[in-house]
């Protein structure tokens, strides 16, 4: 097995090839992790939420987030992991809207997702697996 470190150049590009990871975050003594869709602006990440969701208070919140996004191909046994420390922001949904790619990437969810937050991450890292050939 040869396991290896990604650039913080290479987890963004791997961030750029999907639309979907995890938010993991500390609510009423718990470890939250949930599924969202997501964009790549530059080294952030943006999102859309229910204006009353649990993301929602994020911004507002002093506690710790994650962002995690993953891939594994069990044909090829390989895959990779990236993985965010971050930051939320509160931002205009429009910004979501108009970043780059975004035309074609809507929330799987659906209701209202009008209240849009900026994930900026204070570290990036990454690992790819790859499984020996026997």
């Amino acid at each position: 097995m040869m396991i290896a470190e990604l650039t913080e150049q290479e987890c963004l590009e791997l961030l750029a090839t999907t639309t979907v990871g995890r938010i993991g975050f500390v609510a009423d003594d718990r470890v939250l992790i949930l599924p969202v869709n997501y964009v790549l602006d530059g080294r952030d990440v943006l999102i859309r939420t229910a204006p009353e969701g649990i993301l929602s208070a994020l911004p507002d919140s002093p506690v710790a987030i994650a962002f995690e996004v993953d891939h594994h191909d069990d044909l090829a046994g390989s895959g990779w992991s990236v993985l965010l420390s971050t930051r939320a922001s509160e931002i205009d949904a429009g910004d979501v809207a108009t970043a780059p790619g975004a035309a074609h990437k809507h929330p799987w969810a659906g209701g209202d997702r009008s209240r849009a937050l900026r994930l900026t991450p204070e570290t990036i890292s990454g690992r790819h697996v790859r499984r020996d050939r026997a």
